[in-house]
């Protein structure tokens, strides 16, 4: 009889890695990788210590290279790897001379502070130029009234502090601290919304470019230095509620530089527009509100923002801030509500997202949006537009 035959057992095959899950929104870094690239490879001036790009090349990531294409030198085209011409689209609606400044700030391994009204693209700003200088732009620290110094100089892993006491491994660097050791740019948000006491915690940070960490003393860990190539990028509102005065310290470390409101009226509708499209399309739709309705969207926002038509007629200023931002974001809900709702038209929704925009902070703004509609939009009426006939019939949906 013959010998029974062992039975044998295999380990089951491994299962696929499962893909990695979608993001809503991609970093700069990320979004922009072609770029950034290319640039890195065709600009071979000279680049301060610890940068990706030289200065030029950030301000033309920034502002885009004017629908020029921009030709690669054969001999850094790393086999094919990077294409021979490229274009770089601009991503920021501002003046080239302000973008500049910045990066000549950053070169100078000075503390930038981006100052302006909410909704004018300052985070923006800081995110693409901490991705073209050092390649990153997720060393963040999003200022709040609960934000402590901890986020701007470390914490502890008290399980390890507990069981080890303080060491090099139980410290949690912040994102300002990592900025530092790895030589790229810490961005701060709001950074008038932290409380005074926690915003000077960066005073010593900027000047002396070093943190020290006393609970290390007598250890050469006592210390951490900024490598060439740290600096920090901050943010801050100037008409937002809840604020807190910046020390003059904390402000001679910085330079500031003032955002403006987007000057060019169809620069903003070109901005509503692509910005709008793209929430859209992340929402799994198509953007189906016309070009006329959109201009008129945006000449509402510009002419309560400013509180002045471009017929010269004054209006009162709502009490909230009517930015881009909004705009962007009204222009998007009328996108879905066409796309997933068949509201019909995208002109008849309008004045019930814009009260919804216009009433955040002040009830009596509600009355300042009648008072738009019974002057600038009734004249307009009046003058034979019918687009704006049509939005004077609406007036009701405003109460």
């Amino acid at each position: 009889m013959p010998p029974t035959a062992t039975p044998t057992t295999t380990d089951p095959a491994p299962e696929a890695a499962a893909p990695p899950p979608a993001r809503q929104v991609l970093p700069v870094e990320e979004r922009h990788a072609a770029e950034l690239a290319f640039l890195a490879a065709h600009d071979e001036g000279p680049r301060p210590p610890g940068w990706a790009l030289t200065p030029s090349a950030v301000v033309t990531f920034v502002c885009g290279s004017q629908g020029r294409a921009l030709t690669l030198p054969p001999k850094r085209r790393k086999d094919g790897a990077l294409p021979a011409k490229l274009v770089i689209a601009p991503k920021f609606v501002g003046e080239r001379a302000l973008v500049e400044r910045c990066v000549v700030t950053l070169a100078g391994e000075r503390g930038l502070l981006l100052v302006g009204e909410p909704g004018t693209a300052k985070s923006m700003l800081s995110e693409l130029l901490s991705a073209a200088v050092s390649g990153s732009s997720e060393l963040t620290v999003q200022g709040t009234a609960g934000t402590t110094e901890d986020a701007f100089r470390y914490g502890w892993n008290y399980a390890l502090l507990l069981a080890q006491g303080p060491t090099p491994q139980a410290l949690v660097a912040s994102p300002v601290l990592t900025a530092m050791r790895s030589g790229k740019v810490a961005r701060i948000e709001e950074v008038t919304r932290c409380l005074p006491e926690v915003q000077d915690a960066l005073v010593s940070i900027l000047s002396d470019r070093r943190v020290s960490v006393p609970e290390l003393a007598g250890t050469p860990h006592a210390t951490v230095p900024a490598v060439p190539g740290f600096t920090v990028i901050a943010t801050a509102n100037l008409r937002d509620r809840g604020v807190s005065e910046m020390s003059a310290a904390l402000k001679r470390r910085f330079n500031f530089e003032t955002v403006h409101p987007i000057a060019d009226a169809a620069a903003e509708t070109e901005l509503v527009r692509t910005q709008a499209t793209a929430a859209v399309r992340r929402a799994g739709a198509a953007f189906g509100v016309d070009d006329a309705v959109l201009d008129v969207l945006v000449t509402v926002f510009r002419d309560l923002r400013t509180g002045r038509s471009a017929e010269g007629w004054d209006i009162e200023r709502p009490g909230t801030v009517l930015s881009t931002a909004e705009a962007v974001q009204v222009a998007a809900s009328l996108g879905l509500a066409r796309a997933y709702l068949s509201g019909g038209d995208a002109l008849d929704l309008v004045p019930g997202h814009l009260l919804g925009a216009v009433r955040k902070d002040d009830p009596a703004d509600h009355g300042r949006l009648l008072g738009y509609w019974d002057g600038p939009v009734r004249r307009r009426a009046e003058d034979g537009s019918a687009l704006w006939r049509r939005l004077w019939d609406l007036r009701e949906n405003l109460r």
